[in-house]
């Protein structure tokens, strides 16, 4: 069952994320799809406060992958939007990096076939006055979880 929330500025997205962090567990994977500037990267930051991550998140475009363990739990960003193949994507071990921690992948429809059967995907798109509707899209084990705090 999917869940949605508009959220009508910045801070509203970070919010989610917020409370998205209080939900997570170690070993998630959560996936983050939409346009550029539809505010994925602002959302893993708000995750990743909410997780106690201390320095600023920002977009791990050009180096694929940055890892925070500042926080209760590791926080591993992803972004595959320039990666060439599924096999680039393998190569980054990014389970195994964040295995004892949070795992988020911006663009991560392109690599959907890599994905665990246990993931949440957050879809975002920006409406014409700059609100974004969040759809969250639990599967596996995610099903078993209640998000309705999240976007309340």
């Amino acid at each position: 069952m999917g869940l949605s929330v508009v959220c009508p500025g910045e801070a509203d997205t970070v919010a989610v994320a917020g409370r998205l962090a209080a939900e997570v567990r170690p070993g998630d994977v959560i996936v983050l799809k939409g346009g550029l500037g539809s505010g994925k990267t602002r959302f893993a930051g708000g995750l990743a406060a909410g997780l106690g991550v201390e320095e600023p998140v920002v977009s791990p475009s050009f180096i694929l992958m940055r890892e925070y363990r500042s926080g209760f739990l590791p926080f591993v960003h992803v972004d595959v939007y320039r990666l060439g193949s599924i096999h680039e994507f393998d190569d980054l071990d990014v389970f195994e990096r964040a295995a004892d921690g949070v795992l988020v992948i911006e663009w991560g429809d392109a690599v959907s076939a890599a994905l665990p059967p246990d993931v949440l995907v957050v879809e975002f798109e920006v409406g014409e006055d700059g609100a974004r509707t969040l759809r969250f899209e639990p599967r596996g084990e995610w099903c078993r979880r209640d998000l309705s705090r999240v976007v309340a």
